[in-house]
């Protein structure tokens, strides 16, 4: 039998980032899960504060060199890999001068999102699944991490359903606690139409809030994994309307093996 393949996409994977809540299963997880027999890829923003020297970000020229166009205009795909040995692990890496070379990650100094945050968010999902394709690995599982992947979701069940390296792929959506303030440009809403994806799919992005953008993340997953224990009542009751399997808050004792019950769970149906 096959073994099974888990896709990675983090909005932040320790010890490139800060430690925090989902920085650390960005890290841990994938490494237990590939401890339990499974075969996995992760993929995070080349954020322009990680620091390449000391941690040996490296470009992968033959991953490299894809153009993606968003809002009519081509912006240049970068791969860059790095290895945390002690783990056997390969983290890659999606970068683009325009949108990934600033000092910061998600916010400005004064703690506001960026005015082409709604861009990121599109390159980052549409560079993670164009690398994947390239690649050759098809995914039985696509596990995504914060609200910067909210749209991988949508992509992987409207513009790419019909590829074969997604055809099958089952999308897990992780919400953790990390709101923003304010909303994302709403012509996010216009530039996501992609392939097979119409207006009428994108309506919550139109007011594109943290809340919003979860939610969406949600209509378009087949299974929910609450990252932190105090999530906001309003996307709470959102998940649990929606009929869709959901795991609840896991402590870090437990999660990983609970989260590789839950992968069983939904390749069964």
């Amino acid at each position: 039998m096959e073994r099974v393949k888990v896709l990675y996409i983090a909005q932040e994977i320790t010890p490139y980032l800060p430690e925090t809540e989902m920085s650390v299963i960005g890290r841990y997880l994938p490494q237990g899960i590939q401890e339990r027999g499974r075969e996995i890829r992760t993929f995070m923003p080349r954020f322009g504060c990680i620091n390449e020297r000391r941690n040996q970000l490296h470009e992968v020229i033959r991953l490299s060199g894809m153009n993606l166009i968003i809002n009519d205009t081509d912006h240049p795909l970068i791969i860059k890999v790095a290895s945390i040995q002690s783990a056997r692990m390969q983290i890659y890496f999606i970068d683009n001068e325009d949108f990934f070379q600033r000092k910061a990650t998600v916010t400005d100094e004064n703690g506001n999102l960026f005015p082409d945050t709604d861009e990121r968010i599109i390159f980052f999902a549409r560079g993670v699944l164009e690398t994947v394709k390239k690649l050759r690995w098809a995914p039985d599982i696509v596990h995504c991490h914060g609200w910067f992947c909210s749209i991988v979701p949508i992509y992987l069940k409207k513009a790419y359903h019909e590829d074969p390296f997604f055809a099958h792929s089952k999308v897990i959506f992780s919400i953790y606690n990390n709101s923003f303030d304010g909303m994302i440009n709403p012509q996010l809403a216009e530039k996501v139409l992609f392939e097979e994806i119409e207006p009428d799919d994108v309506l919550l992005l139109k007011e594109p809030t943290y809340n919003n953008l979860t939610k969406f993340a949600v209509q378009y997953s087949d299974g929910i994994i609450f990252g932190s224990n105090d999530i906001n009542k309003e996307i709470t009751d959102f998940v649990k309307n929606s009929g869709k399997p959901f795991l609840p808050y896991q402590t870090l004792e437990t999660y990983i093996d609970e989260y590789s019950k839950f992968y069983d769970q939904l390749l069964e149906k």
